[in-house]
C-alpha cells in the first residue's frame, strides 16, 4: 500500500494550499488499477472513477483500457461489473473512451449493450467515430441505431434538468470593472493547468481576502454569484472563467479538479466573456446591478431576465 501512502500525503500537502490533490498521472492510474484487481476497496474505485482527467490525457488511456478489458469480460474485477465498467467510460467525454463503447454495442451481454446505448447517447465528443456507429446501424445493429436516433432528437440536451424559473442567490459584488486579469493573473499564469490551485489567485490585487469572502458569503446557504458593475474585459477569458467557477459552481462527477455552472451578473458583460461563460455551462446575464451590494441576497428570474 505503499501507493496510498504517498497519495495521501500529497492529498495533506494540497488541503495545506486549500486545494484538492492534482488529477491522478498514468502512472498512478496504473498502480490503482493493479491494487482493484487484487483487493478492491470503495476508496481505490473513488480514485479511479473520479480522480483521472478524462479525454486524451495519458491517464485516460490507461483508465479507459482497463475498463474496455472489464466490458469486454476480459478479465474480472469483483467490485466492476462489465455493465458498470461501461457506466464508467461514459463518464469520460470523449477520447480513448468512444471505442471501447463502441465495441461495446456489439456485446452479447445485454446489460453491456444497453449501458453503452445510455452512455453514447450523451457522449458528444466522438469526431470521426461517428462513422463507426453510422456503419453498424446501416449493418442492423440496433443499439447503434438507437444511438443515432438519440442524437438525432437531441436526448443528450433534452435530458437535462429545466433551468428554474427562480434561483436564489447571494452577491459577491466586485465594484467597477473587473478584466480578466483580475480573475486570472497573468503573474499567475504559469499555474492556470491547476485550475483550484491557480484560483487562489483570483482578485487578489483588486480587494482584501476575496477567497474568504466568498467562503463566508457561502454560510448563508445559497450559491454565491459573481456580479459586477463591468465584467470579464480581457483575453484571459476561458482562465478567467474556470477561476470564477471553482470558487462558484458545480462539481463535474468524474471531471476532477474542473467544475461547471455559477451565475455571472454584470450591468456589461464582455461578450467573448459571455459567450466562454456559456460555453463553460455559466449563466451570464446582463443586468442593471447598481442597487446589488455585497452580501445581498436575491432572487433571478432567468427566463424574464430580472433579478431583486
Amino acid at each position: 500500500m505503499a501507493f496510498l501512502d504517498e497519495y495521501k500525503a500529497h492529498v495533506a500537502e494540497r488541503e495545506t494550499l486549500g486545494v484538492p490533490p492534482l488529477p491522478l498521472s498514468a502512472e498512478q492510474t496504473a498502480e490503482v488499477i493493479e491494487l482493484i484487481k487484487s483487493h478492491c476497496t470503495d476508496e481505490l474505485l473513488d480514485l479511479l472513477t473520479n480522480r483521472v482527467a478524462p479525454g486524451v490525457d495519458d491517464a485516460a488511456y490507461v483508465k479507459a483500457a482497463f475498463l474496455n478489458d472489464v466490458a469486454a469480460e476480459n478479465i474480472s474485477v469483483d467490485c466492476i461489473a462489465p455493465e458498470k465498467a461501461v457506466e464508467m467510460l461514459g463518464m469520460m467525454l470523449g477520447g480513448y473512451n468512444v471505442k471501447p463503447l463502441i465495441d461495446a454495442l456489439s456485446s452479447k451481454n445485454k446489460a453491456v449493450v444497453a449501458a453503452a446505448v445510455k452512455a453514447l447517447s450523451k457522449t458528444l465528443l466522438v469526431y470521426d467515430a461517428f462513422n463507426d456507429i453510422e456503419e453498424l446501424h446501416k449493418a442492423g445493429n440496433a443499439a447503434a441505431t438507437e444511438v443515432m436516433t438519440s442524437w438525432a432528437n437531441a436526448e443528450w440536451f433534452t435530458s437535462k434538468p429545466e433551468l428554474a424559473d427562480k434561483i436564489t442567490v447571494t452577491v459577491f459584488k466586485v465594484e467597477g470593472e473587473t478584466n480578466t486579469d483580475d480573475l486570472s493573473p497573468a503573474s499567475e499564469a504559469f499555474t492556470r493547468s491547476d485550475i483550484p490551485l491557480h484560483a487562489n489567485s483570483m482578485l487578489v490585487a483588486k480587494m482584501d481576502d476575496p477567497i474568504g469572502t466568498i467562503a463566508e458569503l457561502k454560510k448563508k446557504g445559497h450559491a454565491v454569484a459573481y456580479v459586477g458593475d463591468v465584467v470579464g474585459t480581457g483575453s484571459s477569458r476561458k482562465s478567467g472563467i474556470n477561476s470564477v467557477q471553482w470558487h462558484m459552481g458545480d462539481d463535474i462527477s468524474g471531471v476532477p479538479n474542473k467544475r461547471t455552472g455559477g451565475v455571472v451578473l454584470g450591468s456589461t458583460i464582455a461578450p467573448i466573456f459571455f459567450a466562454t461563460a456559456e460555453d463553460s455551462g455559466a449563466l451570464p446575464l446582463e443586468l442593471d446591478v447598481t442597487n446589488m451590494n455585497m452580501g445581498d441576497v436575491i432572487d433571478i428570474y432567468p427566463y424574464k431576465g430580472e433579478a431583486h
